[in-house]
């Protein structure tokens, strides 16, 4: 009986990997005569879904798509022809790690890294900020559905998460029939470069004890500045941070205390563990810890340029309120804003007209999206509430921030509402117990 056991076994192993290779001939085929693509495979475990890097040549103005060229990063995995795609729409450079829904539908899987990050970075010779357009970044997408959708048949979904998930959001107005779901995560869409609704979610979140202990904690900081910037100096200079853009340390110290509340409920901090006020270091120690002064650095803020650039243009941002703390601030006398847009993109202007464009097309005709918030997140201030006019819904977790609003941690009634949803769009159930 063993034998038989044993031998059922090592027939079934046979068929998989038989299957397997036949597949990898079938999509090598494929990949070896497309035009704009080259590919290289990456080793996986014995049995596991073949994976491969891509390089995708793109056009830097969707415009003018025979001028310039850059090639974009892609990850591809492959379960399956007859399975779904998900499609990973990254907001920044590529972030690969395993992704849940494509966990949960045993799908295919496009992780696609976004213009102007990592390797998707063009040239510098052909290098210019103003081709970093979300209609440029929507067109690279769907330019990469139609590749793909000549050998992947089936249901597509678009997903992202923060930044990957306004993404996601917007390659879905550009192109509303390129994929049959959307489920962007903690995805906030701005409608002016200081969106007052930030203000107002700090104003209410949490209990007002809590947000006391935050305020006090600030006040705490600024009323011991010239202290606190020993310290801070100390830091920075073990870690080489510099601060020119913003100005001075001083001006990047002030900074980061105004940035404290929004990270404070962005991540999950919990009230318990805000400084008791008692000793300068420790509370410069416990804000580094919460909010590093790094994020106001050159060498950040020149990380993520492309991002402040976008915010800046076309996708708006958020700013931070002063009136609490005039008194003590050296550098602020009005609300500065968050965002820090590279210098040498010369003069910008922020329009509000894409992003009033998305919402009436969101309210009337965003069908098929499932939106994921965390309850606590500050980004939820901006989140889309879906309308009537749509079948779309809009999930926000209890207690959740930005990090943790994942479908890992809903109840099971969240995860049933999303399974008959996705049945009754693409007949497809996600399989909860592939999660790992």
């Amino acid at each position: 009986m063993k034998r038989i056991h044993l031998f059922i076994i090592i027939l079934f192993s046979f068929y998989i990997l038989s299957g397997q290779e036949s597949d990898r001939k079938k999509l090598e085929e494929f990949l070896s005569k497309q035009q704009d693509l080259t590919f290289e495979k990456i080793e996986t475990l014995k049995g596991g879904p073949l994976k491969y890097k891509l390089s995708i040549k793109q056009p830097l103005d969707w415009s003018d798509p025979l001028k310039n060229y850059f090639n974009q990063q892609v990850i591809l995995t492959h379960t399956g022809f007859n399975n779904p795609m998900v499609m990973d729409t990254q907001g920044y450079q590529m972030y690969n790690v395993k992704n849940e829904l494509q966990q949960i539908l045993n799908s295919n899987f496009l992780n696609i890294e976004h213009r102007y990050f990592g390797e998707s970075t063009p040239d510098s010779i052909i290098f210019s900020w103003k081709y970093l357009t979300l209609n440029n970044v929507a067109h690279d997408l769907h330019h990469i559905n139609e590749i793909f959708k000549k050998i992947y048949g089936e249901k597509w979904i678009s997903t992202g998460i923060s930044k990957g998930g306004q993404t996601t959001i917007y390659y879905r107005y550009f192109f509303p029939e390129d994929v049959d779901v959307s489920i962007p995560y903690v995805a906030p869409i701005n409608y002016s470069l200081e969106d007052p609704r930030i203000y107002d979610f700090l104003d209410h979140v949490g209990t007002e004890k809590c947000r006391k202990k935050i305020k006090d904690f600030q006040l705490f900081l600024l009323r011991n500045e010239e202290e606190a910037l020993k310290y801070v100096k100390a830091y920075s200079d073990m870690k080489g941070l510099t601060y020119n853009y913003v100005g001075s340390i001083g001006k990047a110290f002030e900074y980061t205390v105004l940035e404290y509340p929004f990270s404070f409920w962005q991540w999950g901090y919990s009230c318990d563990s805000i400084s008791q006020l008692i000793d300068i270091a420790q509370g410069v120690d416990y804000l580094i810890n919460s909010v590093d002064i790094s994020f106001f650095s050159d060498q950040e803020i020149k990380q993520y340029a492309p991002h402040y650039y976008q915010a800046a243009v076309e996708m708006g941002y958020y700013g931070y309120d002063v009136s609490p703390f005039k008194d003590y601030l050296n550098y602020f006398n009005e609300n500065p804003l968050a965002v820090f847009p590279p210098k040498e993109a010369g003069k910008i202007t922020f329009s509000s007209k894409l992003n009033a464009n998305l919402k009436n097309w969101l309210n009337s005709n965003g069908n098929n999206f499932i939106y994921i918030y965390g309850e606590l997140d500050t980004w939820s201030a901006t989140k889309v509430i879906p309308t009537h006019n749509t079948n779309s819904i809009i999930l926000e977790l209890v207690g959740a921030n930005h990090a943790s609003a994942r479908i890992k941690n809903m109840n099971q009634a969240m995860r049933q509402q999303i399974s008959d949803i996705l049945y009754q769009w693409i007949g497809i159930r996600p399989n909860y117990d592939l999660l790992y």
